[in-house]
Parts: structure tokens; C-alpha cells; sequence
């Protein structure tokens, strides 16, 4: 067989592959008259739930750095009691291994008050007042635990369920089982806001080794929302259509000769890249909201924050944008200079995140959004209930700690008001209901109606998926 026919055989196998969770994952009918490619019909192919969602969409607030769990959602009393004490033999196993901690540690309690709030009764630090308002609404996860002990491997890993670069992210997957309610979006977008990039970088909303189509798309807070979306001088919309069309036309021939799916993908990302022309500028235009949400949200047009991003979010959700990811840098505590002691920064970045966070959630709810939109907020892994002392530093700052740390959720199915999971005295290890990356992933996809084992992609010869070979869905947070 000539070169070109092995080649569209291996296509008509991707084909069918990508529609093998049914013909019913056709999705045809409602896009009959549109056009996805330059003078072809277009032809969404989505792979359907496999039971009934309880979710449509997610926005998931990634608070990169690792935010201290012990000073916000998990008070622990002994550690007040002991405070400055080295911490007992027994909660250490031989040979743990810290980032930075030497020697002997001590004991940190918190500088923060705790308080219960809601029927519910969840504990939360005096740092998330506004939070604290809506207890009732979210579930809090005590008891998450990861792997990783590193910025970048651990953001990796609670993003793509492997530590190792390469692998696709959860919206990839998301985007790639469920496709996209959005024509003129795409299904997977990211927004960025606090000190820098996460330490994961691109990878982190990466497609891996799925199709390029899958892979997260950046939105810039300021200038232009998205990078070479806009014409260039002197060139208007007629001649951007012409030029597209004339691309396209010579990717189909390519296709034509090659069979290579990837150029379904480049032409898609023109046509893609055209309808946001006229979709983006009037979605990120956040001025025209009442007054109203800018007070609840604390949004300043122009400015790049993280509470312009959560509004940005809901608006998103609201064009039927799969999955909508904010990454807020900065939890990096570790007591070893002013900018990073605990007393003085977490104050400061609750500040930044409370008041949006929960207005996200109040928001949601008050526009029938939340029953299907989930909504998750957490880092990479947790922080270690002594104090880092890193160079002799006075200063209060903790460690990276995986052995346990917090999420909490809200919306699209998730049990409301409950907390879940338990720490031992000191915050250092989980005692109840333990619940691991891979644990955390399969129950975000029951969620959105898939199964975690069967949302699969077949490559280097083995069927891959977000959770690897583990993972059960955590049956307490289901609503």
C-alpha cells in the first residue's frame, strides 16, 4: 500500500476511535448549516457523558504556591498549645524528606482566629470572612494528599495526574471526552493573575499527547485578551476572510494528500481564531456589568487581577466555555524574607482572593448557574505545621507538606455544607477518610458524567488517562 492510503487508513481508525463512545457522539444535527472548515459542512464529533452529569462546566481556582492549611481551614489547638516546642518523634516517619527544613523543627500555631460559621459549623480562619458566608454552600476537603513536595513537579501533578511533563490536563481531557457548548470560544481557557507564572508553567494547561485542539488558551488581563487575535494594520475583516479562506483551501489539499488529522486541527484554529475576532473583545469588555458586581466581585476594569478573572469566569461559563481555569500566584509562605512571612502575606493574598472567590460562588447561585457549573479552589499541596527557620530566620513561615493539605468545592453536584477528611493532632498526616490527586480527578469527571476508566487515549502503545491506574471516586462529597 502507497504511502498516502496507509495514511488515510490510519485516519479512518482516529476517526473512528474519537467517536467510539457511540454514534450517538455525532453531533451533527445543530451545526448542519455553519462551517467549521472553508466550504465543507462542519461536523462537531463529541464523545458523550457516560451516565447523566451533574456538571456541564468547571472554573477552577488554582492557588499556585501552595496556600498553609493550617492557618486558614484546618485549626489545629495542640499546635497553639505546643507552639515553639520541636515537634514529637512519632508524627515525623524516618527519613521524611522537606524541601527546606534541617535539623529538628518546631511547632508553629497559627497567628489567625478560627471561628465556626453556617448550620454546617465549618471551621475557617478570620482571613475568609466572606467566605464564611457562604459555609453552607461549599464542601471542604481536610484531607487531599499528594506525592510531590516541589512548585513545579506538584502543579503538574494536580493538574495532569503525573508529575512528568507532557502529559494532558484535566480541561484537555474534559474538552477532548465532552467537547465544547461554545461555537465562538474555546472549550478550555486560562486566566492569570498574582506575582508571576505558575512554576508549572504552559504545562500545566498543556495537551499533551492529545490533539492540539484540547489545549488551553491563554487570556491576558490586559492589552489584547488574546495574543495576534486582532488584524494588523490595514487589513479588514473582508481581506482576513479571503486570507483564511485561501489557507484553509490549501490545508485541505495537504490533508487531501497526507490524511494527517493534525491539519483538521490548524484549520479548525483559524476558523477558531476568526469568530474570537468579534466573541473576545465583547466578553472581556467587563464595564458595561452594573455597578452592583463590580462591588461584589471588587473588579476593576484594566486592571489585572484576580477578581477581574473570576468575573471574567462567570462570564465564560455563560458562553458555554467547558472549563475555565484561574491561577493565582503567590502562597508561597515560607517565612524566609518579609515578602513571604506568614503574618504579613496570607493576610494580604486573602485579601486578593476572598471577596472575588466567594462573590463567584454567590454569583453563580443567584443566576441558576451553580447547579451544573462545580466550582474548586486549591494548590498544589499543603504547608508543614512547623516553622521552616530557614537560615536562622525569626520570621513564621512553614514548609511544602504533601501529606496533607485543603480544597474545597461548591455546585455542580457536590454535597453543600460538609467537611470531609481529618488530620491528626498536628495537621501532619490524614487519619480520616484520605483522599489522593488521582481520587480528587475521578471524582471532578463523575461529576461531568464520565467515568475515569474509560476516558481513555491510546498512545506510545497503552491506553493513558488522567488518573493512571488508580483512583476512586470520593463518595462523601457527592451530593
Amino acid at each position: 500500500m502507497m504511502q498516502p492510503e496507509i495514511l488515510r487508513a490510519i485516519t479512518r481508525r482516529h476517526f473512528f476511535k474519537q467517536s467510539g463512545f457511540g454514534i450517538g457522539g455525532l453531533a451533527l444535527s445543530a451545526l448542519v448549516d455553519e462551517r467549521l472548515f472553508a466550504g465543507q459542512v462542519e461536523a462537531q464529533l463529541k464523545q458523550l457523558p457516560h451516565f447523566a452529569p451533574k456538571a456541564k462546566n468547571i472554573i477552577y481556582l488554582f492557588m499556585a504556591g501552595a496556600p498553609t492549611q493550617l492557618d486558614l481551614f484546618d485549626f489545629k489547638p495542640a499546635l497553639q498549645e505546643h507552639n515553639g516546642q520541636e515537634i514529637p518523634a512519632e508524627f515525623v516517619p524516618k527519613g521524611e524528606r522537606f524541601a527546606f527544613i534541617k535539623g529538628t523543627p518546631r511547632l508553629l500555631g497559627s497567628p489567625f482566629t478560627f471561628k465556626k460559621y453556617g448550620q454546617s459549623g465549618a471551621e475557617l480562619s478570620e482571613l475568609l470572612p466572606r467566605l464564611a458566608t457562604i459555609a453552607d454552600d461549599i464542601a471542604i476537603v481536610r484531607s487531599v494528599r499528594t506525592t510531590q513536595f516541589n512548585h513545579a513537579p506538584g502543579q503538574i501533578f494536580m493538574n495532569t495526574g503525573s508529575q512528568v511533563f507532557g502529559r494532558p490536563s484535566m480541561g484537555s481531557w474534559l474538552t477532548y471526552g465532552l467537547g465544547s457548548e461554545s461555537r465562538d470560544l474555546p472549550g478550555f481557557i486560562v486566566l492569570l493573575s498574582g506575582e508571576n507564572a505558575p512554576d508549572g508553567g504552559k504545562s500545566c494547561w498543556g495537551s499533551g499527547f492529545l490533539p492540539t485542539v484540547y489545549q488551553g488558551v491563554e487570556f491576558r488581563s490586559k492589552g489584547d485578551p488574546v495574543l495576534f487575535v486582532s488584524n494588523p494594520e490595514g487589513v479588514d475583516t473582508g481581506a482576513r476572510r479571503a486570507s483564511i479562506d485561501l489557507v484553509d483551501d490549501l490545508n485541505r489539499i495537504r490533508r487531501g494528500e497526507t490524511g494527517d488529522p493534525e491539519i483538521d486541527t490548524r484549520i479548525a484554529a483559524y476558523e477558531m481564531a476568526y469568530r474570537m475576532q468579534s466573541s473576545v473583545p465583547e466578553l472581556t469588555d467587563i464595564t458595561h456589568e452594573p455597578p452592583s458586581v463590580h462591588a461584589m466581585y471588587g473588579t476593576e476594569p484594566g486592571k489585572v487581577s484576580f477578581a477581574n478573572n473570576c468575573l471574567l469566569a462567570r462570564r465564560l461559563v455563560e458562553r458555554g466555555v467547558r472549563f475555565v481555569q484561574l491561577y493565582h500566584r503567590g502562597w508561597d509562605t515560607h517565612g524566609a524574607s518579609v515578602g513571604t512571612d506568614i503574618a504579613n502575606r496570607v493576610p494580604a493574598l486573602c485579601l486578593e482572593t476572598d471577596r472575588a472567590a466567594t462573590a463567584l460562588v454567590s454569583d453563580l447561585k443567584q443566576r441558576g448557574l451553580l447547579d451544573t457549573t462545580l466550582v474548586i479552589w486549591g494548590g498544589e499541596f499543603g504547608r508543614t505545621p512547623m516553622n521552616e527557620a530557614r537560615n536562622g530566620s525569626r520570621l513564621m513561615g512553614r514548609d511544602h507538606h504533601p501529606r496533607a493539605f485543603t480544597v474545597w468545592m461548591a455546585g455542580g453536584g457536590v454535597k453543600p455544607g460538609t467537611t470531609i477528611g481529618r488530620t491528626d493532632d498536628l495537621g501532619y498526616n490524614v487519619v480520616d477518610d484520605p483522599v489522593d490527586v488521582h481520587d480528587l480527578h475521578a471524582t471532578i469527571l463523575h461529576l461531568m458524567g464520565l467515568d475515569h476508566t474509560k476516558l481513555t487515549y491510546r498512545f506510545q502503545g497503552r491506553e493513558f488517562r488522567l488518573t493512571d491506574v488508580s483512583g476512586q471516586v470520593v463518595a462523601k462529597l457527592l451530593a
